[in-house]
């Protein structure tokens, strides 16, 4: 780690949505955005008191599908020779502990921990090597899918879509270098069962290049979110579970399951 790292969240400890920098269980209020100048400020309040919101409410969730070969392969599926793009929606953006909403159209909701990167800056066409340079920060993520649908569907857009399947959090980490996510431990529990194991090491496309490819077709704001793929295990969630994604160096991803 080349600089300090920081825990960036967002809270409403007003009713109205603010950035806040978390220093142990603190959070203090901050003047700006992390995507430009700020300041920090007063302490808004301790966690688990104040609750928090997803981190970030991006333009648009970038997602990559089967980059980790363990997982292609339980799915009985070729791992792809360039990165396999698909999109969620905002609106299936939620933050920490918030319920994830088993849909009634699906007989199988699956989870799926996966590494997400937040955009910094504004970023077009830009090489595998300088793409870095356009991240703020990490974070977690659960590309909720529904798996029955997703299979039955020729395009994976409302199996992926519902609201509430793309839970991030609980904060972004920024203050990270492309190094220092290139073998860390990510996993998935379910009701404290450990489901996913695996490491960054195992993707195919690393996040550079899966920016870098994004970025020759679409422009990434600041606030856009990049999710990089999920390693094997993935299995089925039940309204009254409560599924956890952890990531080294990052924190770990709480949501309970309820029925819509």
């Amino acid at each position: 780690m080349t600089q300090q790292l920081q825990r960036w969240v967002r809270v409403a400890p007003e009713g109205v949505p603010v950035w806040g920098l978390l220093e142990e269980n603190s959070v203090y209020r901050v003047s700006g955005t992390p995507y430009g100048a700020w300041q920090r400020a007063e302490v808004l309040g301790v966690v688990p008191e104040l609750a928090l919101l997803a981190p970030v409410m991006p333009s648009k969730i970038v997602c990559v599908g089967r980059n980790y070969a363990a997982h292609a392969a339980e799915h009985n599926a070729e791992v792809p020779k360039e990165p396999l793009l698909f999109l969620k929606p905002p609106s299936s953006v939620i933050g920490p502990n918030a319920p994830i909403l088993h849909p009634a159209l699906s007989q199988r909701v699956e989870h799926e921990a996966e590494l997400a990167i937040v955009i910094g800056q504004r970023c077009h066409a830009v090489v595998a090597e300088r793409a870095w340079d356009c991240v703020l920060g990490v974070t977690c993520a659960n590309d909720v899918t529904a798996r029955d649908l997703q299979r039955s569907d020729q395009l994976w857009t409302r199996g992926k879509g519902f609201d509430t399947f793309c839970p991030l959090g609980p904060w972004v980490v920024t203050g990270v270098t492309a190094a220092d996510f290139v073998d860390v431990a990510i996993s998935c529990r379910v009701n404290g069962a450990t489901r996913q194991a695996g490491r960054t090491s195992e993707m195919v496309f690393t996040p550079a290049e899966i920016i870098a490819y994004i970025t020759q077709v679409m422009t990434l704001e600041p606030g856009d979110v990049v999710l990089t793929g999920t390693p094997a295990g993935v299995s089925r969630l039940y309204p009254g579970d409560v599924v956890e994604v952890e990531i080294e160096t990052i924190g770990c991803l709480r949501n309970p399951v309820a029925m819509v």
